[in-house]
Order: C-alpha cells, then sequence, then structure tokens
C-alpha cells in the first residue's frame, strides 16, 4: 500500500473515547514505557498507540520517533482544527521487541509504529536492499531518503513488500556515507591487499576486486576484533564508529565515499492504520516525510562532529585520490547485476527496481561513479 493510496482508506473502526486500549503487547508494556499525555478536548476522541524501536533512542532513526513524531502529532492535529488527539505510550532500547524482529512486531501488532531495519530482511524486503547493492552512487543521505520514500509511492513493488508484512512505510530512514578505517596507512587500492577488512553481510561486496579478505562482524564487536587483531580495519559509517572509539584502534582513517544507504524506516501497523480517521492519516503521512528530514539531518550532524572529533583526538584522515577510487570502483564484479539475477530468480522486480532507483537519482541531479543499471 502506497501513500498515495492512504486517502482512499476509510476508517474501519474506532477507539471509543478516553481509556480505550488496543490489547496488542499491553502485558509486555505495563513496565517499560512512557506514556505521554495531553490535555485533550472533552469531546475529541483519544487514540492509543505505542511507538517502538529494537535499539538505544540515541540512535537518530529511533530517537527521532520520540522527538518528532510522538509529540508533533498532536501539535498538529490541533493546528489544524481536529478534535482528535493520540496518547503515546512509547517501548525503545530493546524493551518491547529486538533487532531482529523489527519487521514482526509491527506486522503482529505488538507496537502500532516503529523502526524496521529492512537491511536486515534480504528474504522478505530484497528490493529494499538495492543501495546496498549498488556502491559509489551518492553520498547525500537526504536526497537518497527523498528518492526512496517518492520511489514506495511509484514502485507498487516496494510498498507491496511492506503490505504483505501487515504494515505501510511512513518515512524512510538510513546512515552517512560509508569510508575506510584500517590500522594502517591507504593512498592505493594495492594496500588492501592481503588485509582482513570488517565487512559484514552485503558490504562484502563493495571488497571484491582489492585483494583484501572481507570479515563479519559488528558496530559493537569491531573495537575488539580490530585491537586482537581479528581485522586489520573496517568499512563502517563515522556517525556509528565515533560512539564506539573504532579509531583508538584504527587511527587510519581513509575517506573513500562508498555511499549512504536505504536502511528501512519507520512504518506503522496497517490494521491500526485503516482505524485511523482521515486527518489522523494525513497528519502521520507528513510525520513519515519530516521523519526522513530529520533523520539526514541529524546524521550529517552526527558525521560531520565525528569527523572534527577523530581529527582532533589523533585519527590520520586523508581521502583517497579520485584515480585509486576510480581503479576500486573499475575492479568491482558486476554486483547490481548479480543481485539483480539472485533476485529475480526468486520472483522479486530487481532489475525495474535498479533502474527506477538510478533514474530517480539522476534526474535529482546526482551522479553515480558508475551505472550500475548499464552492466559491462
Amino acid at each position: 500500500m502506497t501513500a498515495s493510496r492512504r486517502p482512499r482508506i476509510a476508517a474501519a473502526s474506532r477507539v471509543a473515547g478516553p481509556g480505550a486500549i488496543r490489547g496488542s503487547g499491553r502485558g509486555l508494556l505495563a513496565v517499560t514505557v512512557c506514556v505521554v499525555t495531553l490535555a485533550l478536548p472533552a469531546w475529541g476522541e483519544t487514540w492509543r498507540l505505542t511507538a517502538g524501536g529494537p535499539q538505544s533512542a540515541s540512535l537518530p532513526w529511533i530517537g527521532i520517533i520520540g522527538t518528532l513524531v510522538v509529540p508533533e502529532s498532536n501539535v498538529r492535529l490541533e493546528a489544524m482544527g481536529s478534535e482528535h488527539r493520540i496518547v503515546w505510550r512509547q517501548a525503545y532500547g530493546g524493551s518491547l521487541y529486538k533487532w531482529q524482529n523489527s519487521l514482526e512486531a509491527i506486522e503482529i501488532g505488538l507496537t502500532d509504529i516503529g523502526w524496521v531495519g529492512a537491511l536486515w530482511e534480504t528474504s522478505k524486503m530484497p528490493l529494499q536492499n538495492v543501495t546496498y547493492y549498488t556502491p559509489f552512487v551518492t553520498d547525500d543521505l537526504r536526497l537518497l531518503l527523498d528518492l526512496f520514500n517518492d520511489l514506495h509511492e511509484t514502485l507498487p513493488a516496494l510498498a507491496d513488500a511492506w503490505e504483505e508484512q501487515n504494515q505501510i512505510l511512513l518515512g524512510a530512514s538510513g546512515v552517512d556515507t560509508y569510508h575506510l578505517m584500517s590500522t594502517f596507512p591507504a593512498t592505493r587500492v594495492e594496500d588492501l591487499q592481503g588485509r582482513k577488512i570488517l565487512a559484514p553481510g552485503p558490504s562484502a561486496t563493495w571488497l571484491e576486486g582489492t585483494g583484501a579478505v572481507p570479515v563479519n562482524g559488528g558496530l559493537s564487536t569491531y573495537y575488539t576484533q580490530i585491537s586482537t587483531g581479528v581485522a586489520d580495519g573496517v568499512l563502517t559509517i563515522l556517525s556509528g564508529a565515533y560512539p564506539y572509539r573504532i579509531h583508538e584502534v584504527a587511527p587510519y582513517i581513509t575517506l573513500v565515499g562508498i555511499g549512504a544507504q536505504f536502511n528501512g524506516g519507520v512504518a506503522i501497523n496497517r490494521d491500526t492504520w485503516e482505524r485511523l480517521p482521515a486527518d489522523v492519516q494525513a497528519v502521520m503521512s507528513e510525520l513519515g516525510r519530516d521523519y526522513s528530514h530529520a533523520l539526514a539531518d541529524e546524521v550529517n550532524r552526527r558525521y560531520e562532529e565525528a569527523l572534527a572529533a577523530v581529527r582532533r583526538e589523533g585519527a590520520q584522515v586523508t581521502t583517497l585520490p579520485d584515480a585509486e577510487k576510480r581503479r576500486w570502483i573499475d575492479g568491482l564484479p558486476d554486483i547490481a547485476g548479480q543481485w539483480v539475477r539472485s533476485a529475480e530468480a526468486r520472483g522479486h522486480p530487481a532489475g525495474e527496481t535498479l533502474r527506477a532507483y538510478l533514474a530517480a537519482l539522476r534526474a535529482r541531479g546526482g551522479e553515480p561513479l558508475r551505472n550500475w543499471d548499464e552492466p559491462r
């Protein structure tokens, strides 16, 4: 179900005034949630909703739900003259569901809205992972998120992936561009030869052709893996690496610009959506787009702060020369083509998605450093 279809959805039922509450997950929420209440007009209807997230609210894709979507919803309802109000319950930090269950938690109504990590759903949501198979396309996160919000309205297959899991994407989320952090200086592609580089999941393919050996891991394990010699470096995002102090064990930071990535977004349970009146739906749709903008701004702020901080703290920050970056890009196999063939063999229109993604990017002024929709 796409956002463009939302105005045609009729409210199927209503929550009966203040005090009414949906039953899903009620027992689990009793000791783990924060209740946000506002003064409500006696004649207005109260809609009690739960907002959740599998990670800490210190992470921007989680935190902005609580700092923007939750408080702003009633402000906007009041501003438009609506008599409806929302009483929110919030459960973040994995208190309600864990990262590996983010999709299912919203599907079954354990939470009404919440963040979903599509990057972990390569089986149920393969098309949402297209950016991870098209490196060196764009470092512009805001452009990327606007683009994916639009694509979810124009490409039925993208919206259907959420609808099949009984939910609707309200706003896309993503992360800043990936760079190399290592125990050694890297000024040429040859410097990666034989080096063990942390690159989990699809990011391992970004090392193909460099001679590096990909190693699996995660932000919480990178420090130990590098300090103990399990790995010589990592492909990662600076906004995430700095809080984990990765620069202390991998002090050589090479700005490569592998690209910003779409990683999921804030979604709403479809059954909940269909119960909401049109004015509440309109506000939630608007807040979904604003969530993406606020997220991009916050991620970009954290990126710049992290870059300045690692420099102050002694890290050696350099930029990979353009000629070497071109060699890295040209040395990659047809990652996107391999992904397309694999996904289409399972019945997913990956080729159409790839072409639509890159066409939309170019239409917005983006200039991918490799045209993944033109196989070599």
